[in-house]
């Protein structure tokens, strides 16, 4: 019988380490950065950080060196992605 080509969640995250990684998070937060490493609670660390945030005032980019993400925050990630400019 053949292997299947499965994937699971947690190795894909680490597939990503040194890559650059797009975290959509609940709320109005987006942060594009390069992952160092993460847990099992896909809490995670980024260097070279930017953080998007969309306000009443618009969209404020904020840049970080490094940021520790809690897990539980996260909606989606997006390797190699980035947000759309607008």
């Amino acid at each position: 019988m053949a292997t299947t080509g499965r994937l699971l969640p947690l190795e894909l995250i680490d597939k990503c380490i040194g890559s650059r990684l797009w975290v959509v998070m609940k709320g109005d937060k987006e942060l594009v950065g390069t992952l160092r490493g993460f847990d099992q609670y896909v809490n995670m660390v980024l260097d070279d950080v930017t953080e998007y945030e969309v306000t009443a005032e618009g969209r404020q980019e904020i840049h970080l060196d490094q940021i520790l993400l809690n897990g539980n925050n996260v909606a989606m990630m997006v390797p190699g992605g980035g947000p759309a400019q607008s």
